[in-house]
């Protein structure tokens, strides 16, 4: 588990893909550059998305902790 405090939490759990990489576009979008942004998800899908856009977008992904029942993704806006 990480100890990285994020600035906003997007509780994406029960969204059908795309819609947690979608919910975190839209708060990245309005997030400030060195904002940290976590991700919840239960959507098997978003293992593979977020980490792809999020090194398409040019922000960085800190941490993924995996859960029981689902993923938290610790994305940075660069």
């Amino acid at each position: 588990m990480t100890d990285i405090e994020p600035d906003a939490t997007v509780d994406a759990r029960g969204a059908a893909c795309p819609g947690p990489l979608m919910d975190l576009i839209g708060k990245i979008r309005s997030a400030e550059s060195g904002d940290v942004i976590r991700l919840l998800s239960d959507n098997n899908q978003s293992l593979t998305d977020v980490p792809e856009w999020v090194e398409e977008a040019g922000n960085e992904l800190l941490a993924l902790d995996e859960h029981d029942d689902y993923n938290a993704f610790y994305v940075e806006k660069v």
